[in-house]
């Protein structure tokens, strides 16, 4: 698909010559009114006088007597609090507002009336301006979400007086893009609004110090998360909506990274508007210069995937933090899938299934079930919960954390996915596999049990039904990938591969330990035996049985040291157990 961006469209013209009423009460809406020339030439006039006023004060002769420190300490707090009153740079000629795009509107910030005295009525445009001229499309705003680096531009009480709730997401403007928190933040924030609509259609403002490079980053973040579409398909929407779109490369390559496409020869970058174009606001190249609002506090620097020679280990931290709330409504998703009741003891411990080791009283489980085999990797657990808006990796502290990966549902004729999964959740666990040749690490995630698929629960199905409908995730999945029928999406630049885990008859397990297993290239520290016909037990299932190698047997104990008194303790069956008799000899002693 090839994207045409003009370049020279006319940016969205400028409504702020409009003049509001004070609010009589503070619950009331304020009467509008647009006034006439003769208005704001006569407001300009009284504008102009109080500032020769001032001028005229500040030129009277000031006798200061402080020691060089003091006087030292004296300017830096001039200086630092002219800094922080000056307007944005290129702010002024900065078109107000694009236009909407699924119920957000792209804005650059609105500044308060501590600014005023710099800037002439008829360019100002504060949160009274944007509620009026909303008002005027039609548009009522709900909620506003900040996303300069600083909280100096105007006052949040002014949003509250008007019904206006505000979200606060801090993104540093210097040589940096948002990082991953503060997206998966954003892109919340935005669904949850969505969720709360009813009948009432409402609007989000986003801004940032123009409205153009992190407020597009943001919300192509969310259209990519929410629909089915490309980056460049993305891209262009915001473009449309806000001319002339992102203009700094850096953020458009982060966001065909970030979702692990290809991108185009055809893209290129907008040049810097006219307006961010003066001498003192492009650097030699003739380049924007960093957005102005970081308190002068330096940004970080930009991510970027470059490609190391890091050992990967299986402890390493995999995905991106989420939102606390979002977290704790996945954690209800998987209790209310594994029938787990809510507000149960030890809700917050991870649900997933747990086996036992294999010992005397429970080999006879083999002999009287239908029992299938399957190697016991030594990697890291991990249950994944896949959604429309990413993956999560679910550890076992019951944490979540989102990687971008790519889960399509079944092919359509014409070979592209109808749609993706959404809210189905899969049992498994990462491993690292070393190539025998290149002693290359590979990352490769093996899936063994499904839960529930497009947010119906299949834990009551029996195991052989469950494992088979792993087909369903998994090779959508791979006719996309081996065919070719995603002409923009690269698989191979996603954070690990994943694959269904097999399973064998009882009648291969010395073959499965002889031959198998030492030609895996990745650990194996033994066996799991598999009930073929049992549901999905959440927590520890007394028929799920696993076996381990002699020399790799381990058992963790708790030590505890209690005035100079030392306790020896056992978990079993999930209560503490003392070891009587039993001491603890370290290394030296």
């Amino acid at each position: 698909m090839i994207v045409a961006v003009d370049l020279n469209a006319s940016p969205v013209p400028e409504d702020d010559e409009d003049d509001f009423g004070r609010q009589v009460e503070e619950y009331r809406t304020p009467e509008e009114r647009v006034e006439s020339a003769v208005d704001i030439a006569h407001q300009e006039c009284e504008e102009r006088k109080r500032k020769l006023k001032r001028e005229h004060s500040d030129d009277k002769p000031v006798q200061v007597s402080q020691s060089p420190g003091h006087d030292q300490l004296f300017h830096t707090k001039i200086l630092k609090s002219y800094d922080r009153s000056k307007l944005p740079p290129g702010w002024l000629d900065c078109p107000s507002f694009g236009q909407e795009i699924y119920c957000m509107i792209p804005s650059k910030v609105p500044l308060g009336e501590s600014f005023n005295d710099d800037i002439i009525p008829g360019k100002r445009y504060s949160f009274k301006q944007v509620i009026h001229q909303q008002r005027v499309l039609g548009r009522k705003l709900d909620l506003v979400i900040d996303l300069t680096n600083t909280s100096r531009y105007y006052s949040v009480a002014d949003l509250k007086k008007e019904g206006i709730k505000y979200v606060k997401i801090q993104c540093k403007g210097r040589d940096s893009v948002p990082d991953n928190l503060s997206v998966n933040h954003f892109v919340y924030e935005v669904m949850q609004f969505l969720l709360r609509q009813k009948h009432s259609r409402k609007h989000i403002l986003v801004h940032c110090t123009h409205g153009h490079n992190r407020t597009g980053y943001m919300i192509i973040h969310y259209l990519m998360r929410s629909m089915s579409m490309s980056v460049t398909q993305a891209i262009k929407i915001f473009s449309d909506a806000r001319p002339p779109g992102i203009y700094k490369p850096e953020y458009i390559d982060a966001l065909y990274a970030f979702y692990h496409e290809k991108k185009p020869e055809m893209i290129v970058c907008p040049p810097t508007p006219e307006w961010k174009r003066t001498p003192e606001l492009v650097d030699l190249n003739g380049e924007a210069m960093p957005d102005d609002d970081d308190d002068g506090v330096p940004g970080s620097p930009l991510h970027e995937n470059h490609v190391t020679d890091t050992i990967m280990r299986n402890d390493d931290v995999l995905g991106d933090e989420i939102p606390n709330d979002q977290q704790d409504a996945f954690r209800q998703f998987c209790f209310r899938t594994l029938k787990l009741g809510v507000g149960a003891r030890g809700h917050m411990q991870f649900p997933g299934s747990h086996p036992v080791s294999l010992n005397r009283e429970n080999l006879q489980l083999l002999r009287q079930r239908y029992y299938y085999a399957t190697w016991k990797a030594d990697g890291t657990r991990y249950m994944m919960l896949i959604t429309m808006d990413g993956c999560y990796l679910i550890d076992r502290s019951f944490n979540f954390r989102r990687v971008q990966m790519r889960f399509p549902c079944r092919i359509t004729k014409d070979g592209m996915a109808e749609k993706t999964h959404h809210f189905t959740l899969l049992d498994g666990e990462m491993i690292i596999d070393t190539l025998p040749d290149s002693k290359k690490q590979e990352r490769r995630y093996l899936i063994y049990d499904l839960m529930a698929i497009n947010g119906v629960s299949v834990i009551e199905r029996p195991f052989y039904e469950r494992w088979k409908m792993l087909e369903k995730v998994i090779e959508p999945r791979n006719q996309e990938r081996f065919q070719s029928r995603n002409p923009y999406y690269r698989y191979d630049m996603e954070p690990f591969r994943v694959r269904r885990k097999d399973f064998w008859l009882l009648s291969t397990v010395t073959k499965l330990l002889s031959e198998f297993i030492p030609k895996l290239s990745h650990d194996a520290d033994g066996l799991i035996f598999q009930g073929w016909d049992d549901p999905y037990i959440p927590r520890t299932h007394e028929g799920l049985l696993k076996w381990k190698y002699a020399e790799l047997n381990s058992v963790d104990f708790l030590f505890e040291i209690d005035n100079d008194c030392q306790l020896l303790l056992l978990y079993e069956r999930g209560k503490r157990k003392l070891l009587e008799g039993y001491r603890v000899a370290f290394e030296g002693q």
